[in-house]
């Protein structure tokens, strides 16, 4: 099914990107886009991880540099009899976690220092368990790709605004600019909702998937409402809007970002868990 969702998202990308090209240059602009798409689905497949991972400078890990960790994501991965993933760590304060890339066999988890210093042991465990559970779902090619490609369908929705803004003579006759206003304020809005889509059913799977991987419920709960608090007082550094989904809880906070959010609710992920612990689920 995932695999299905992967060649959905990408082929209506593609779409995106003819329509906001077509809109920029006419026929010239949708031929360009078209190339454009197609160098831009087959990097999105092959690096998009790279590409997320480097967004955060994150460092790959081995067992000599952090033990402890490494040795529990080990385990962990045992557990769910998963290949052993690459392991980073983020240089940020602020507690989050996220999975990338394209099959269990090319994966990577990565966790901010937050994590490591706020949570305790068993806490930790439930995170990235909850991360591994992605890669067992096979969700983090979908959700890396889609980060990749919202944040370049949104970019170019950006430049073509100021081709707009210098118009075109025929299109101001025929009509052609009020349409290229409207693909301008549509292609974000819709990838924006690609998003959402992808992200906020997988969450409840991945934490029901990450309980049973670590088997403490409660101590992925407790890592949530943590993590939720952390977040909201103090932002993670330099977080992009397109990789929000990818995380175990929201970067973004407030505004527009609880407007979209691309989670559900930490509330009801965290009665979820607890139903689970007791044996209701």
């Amino acid at each position: 099914m995932n695999a299905i969702k992967t060649v959905f998202l990408m082929s209506l990308m593609m779409a995106l990107f003819l329509l906001v090209g077509y809109s920029i240059g006419g026929n010239s602009g949708m031929t360009i886009a078209f190339i454009f798409s197609l160098a831009m689905n087959f990097g999105s497949y092959w690096f998009s991880d790279k590409i997320v991972l480097s967004m955060y400078r994150a460092k790959q890990i081995t067992r000599s540099e952090a033990p402890k960790f490494y040795d529990m994501v080990e385990r962990l991965a045992q557990n769910a009899n998963l290949p052993m993933p690459k392991v980073y760590i983020i240089n940020d304060p602020t507690p989050n976690a996220f999975a990338t890339g394209r099959n269990p066999q090319n994966a990577a988890v990565a966790a901010t220092t937050g994590i490591l210093q706020s949570l305790n042991d068993e806490e930790i465990a439930g995170v990235m368990a909850h991360e591994l559970a992605h890669i067992k779902n096979r969700d983090i090619l979908i959700s890396t790709i889609a980060a990749t490609l919202v944040g370049t369908i949104s970019y170019i929705a950006h430049m073509a605004g100021w081709f707009a803004m210098l118009g075109r003579g025929n299109d101001r006759d025929n009509g052609g600019a009020i349409g290229s206003l409207l693909l301008i304020i549509l292609s974000p809005i819709i990838a924006t909702m690609l998003q959402l889509a992808i992200s906020r059913s997988r969450e409840y799977m991945a934490d029901e998937g990450g309980a049973r991987i670590s088997r403490n419920p409660l101590a992925l709960a407790n890592a949530l409402a943590k993590i939720s608090r952390s977040n909201q007082i103090q932002h993670m550094r330099n977080v992009e809007p397109a990789t929000a989904h990818m995380f175990i809880v929201s970067p973004l906070f407030g505004g527009i970002g609880k407007l979209f959010s691309t989670h559900p609710p930490i509330e009801e992920r965290i009665k979820r868990l607890q139903k689970l612990a007791a044996g209701r689920i």
